[in-house]
């Protein structure tokens, strides 16, 4: 069962843009799609620029892949898998994240 920790507000969040948040010593990129409703979370790390970044990254979708390209090097990184879609072996981590009763909340555990 995950044990779930409230990061923020959902009325913190806008619409296709990210927040970072602190969740276990960690920075951790939460994003809002606007087209969906639909809720992300990934390190905010950007492994290829080497600086805790993604949260001010571009949302978008490459293919059917809802993706943040990196502000840096502008990289994508899949929101759902982590995965990087130019270089499939670099990836970052990512969180459950849901919406209760208003506050946006963090699973204590790594997907």
């Amino acid at each position: 069962m995950i044990q779930w920790q409230t990061i923020c507000s959902k009325s913190d969040l806008v619409k296709n843009t990210g927040i970072c948040a602190l969740f276990n010593e960690k920075q951790v990129a939460i994003f809002l799609c606007g087209h969906s409703d639909r809720l992300f979370a990934i390190d905010n790390y950007d492994p290829i620029g080497k600086a805790h970044v993604l949260s001010r990254g571009i949302l978008g979708s490459v293919g059917d892949k809802t993706v943040i390209a990196s502000p840096l090097y502008k990289q994508h990184f899949c929101l759902e898998s982590g995965v990087c879609i130019e270089d499939v072996s670099i990836t970052v981590g990512t969180y459950h994240v849901r919406c209760y009763e208003g506050s946006i909340q963090l699973g204590l555990s790594n997907v």
